[in-house]
């Protein structure tokens, strides 16, 4: 991708390497401080690779963006990865897309062969921190303030978090913090159960998978011909999109398990304003386009106003995730500006993340 605009000062203005690596794809960019990418390309991640062959094809796309600088300053490199990463080895512990992956330690690999810093962070964090320098943590009225605090949850296949305080990610005691998908919503002895090995959290009750699979287990009560019915009978597996989908159409099922998930997520981000006190709110990923579709947020909010206990707590935006397909790599050079620019605490003045 090229870049548009004045050429004024490009020679002297730095720029990040980022990648975002998924399970399909390694993407790579060239990004410059106003979050804009200068250059991109992606490589895929092939079936049955090793990690020595993955690691490798990944470096060297992140080599040939390094040849596509057009000659600016980097600044260094900042890599997305879903997953644990040890905060203080950088030790990739255990990645759910790309288990081959575990057990490296990329600024290792990558630092000499690149000759720069390399900084890895999880996606989720990445996301928030991508907000808060670029998205939904920029001022918007009414307040026309930066975020002092922002929580990014993102509701897709799984529920994840991140949060960033005065301009720098909260990660913990071992860098993983905010796993707020595991915050158990329902106590009952029939809980459903959630792939971390504990049952009623609200990744089991609002995910995307969760919400499929609430939705086919009801199948049997629906009505013949219905949306979600006739869903199920061409896809023979119901995925939350289905759900939203039905619903949007009258589907009493669809509605009924909407409404479930929705009143779980309403606990859930009610805890999370009560722990993190933050002033705005992000939510991304598929289930919250689904809630969007149906005009769903603002009931989030009241809910979330309802559950927080004073009225400190009761101060923040809600707002959907702004960055889009780019959420990963601009989080990611968005770690690289916060490693190598001190950040000024949004409650100051000269804030320009």
């Amino acid at each position: 991708m090229t870049a548009t605009g004045s050429p004024h000062n490009l020679a002297e203005s730095p720029v990040a390497l980022a990648m975002d690596w998924g399970g399909t794809w390694a993407r790579a960019a060239v990004i410059d401080r106003q979050g804009q990418p200068l250059w991109q390309d992606r490589v895929a991640n092939q079936p049955g690779a090793l990690q020595d062959e993955l690691v490798t094809a990944a470096g060297e796309l992140l080599l040939e963006a390094k040849g596509n600088a057009g000659g600016r300053p980097i600044a260094g490199a900042g890599i997305a990865l879903a997953g644990s990463i040890d905060a203080a080895t950088n030790m990739l512990l255990s990645s759910p897309n790309l288990p081959a992956l575990n057990g490296v330690t990329l600024p290792e690999v990558w630092e000499p062969m690149l000759n720069m810093p390399v900084w890895v962070g999880n996606d989720a964090n990445l996301a928030a921190l991508g907000e808060c320098y670029y998205g939904a943590g920029q001022p918007m009225p009414p307040q026309n303030e930066p975020a002092r605090t922002l929580v990014f949850v993102t509701f897709s296949t799984g529920v994840g978090a991140g949060v960033v305080d005065r301009g720098e990610i909260f990660m913990g005691a071992a860098g993983a913090a905010a796993e707020v998908g595991h915050m158990t919503i329902d106590l009952r002895a029939d809980a459903p159960a959630c792939a971390c090995g504990n049952s009623g959290c609200l990744e089991a009750m609002a995910s995307g998978t969760a919400i499929g699979r609430a939705a086919q287990a009801r199948l049997a009560n629906a009505t013949p011909g219905a949306p979600l019915q006739l869903a199920y009978e061409a896809n023979a597996a119901i995925t939350g999109e289905d759900v939203f989908n039905a619903a949007e159409r009258g589907d009493a099922v669809a509605l009924e398990v909407v409404n479930d998930a929705v009143a779980a997520i309403i606990v859930g981000m009610g805890n999370v304003l009560n722990l993190f006190n933050p002033d705005v709110v992000v939510m991304g990923g598929g289930v919250t386009q689904g809630l969007m579709q149906l005009d769903l947020l603002g009931r989030i909010e009241d809910g979330m106003r309802r559950r927080a206990m004073s009225s400190g707590h009761r101060r923040f935006q809600l707002a959907p995730a702004t960055l889009g397909d780019s959420q990963g790599m601009v989080g990611a050079a968005s770690l690289v500006w916060s490693k190598t620019e001190r950040p000024v605490a949004p409650d100051q003045p000269g804030l320009t993340p």
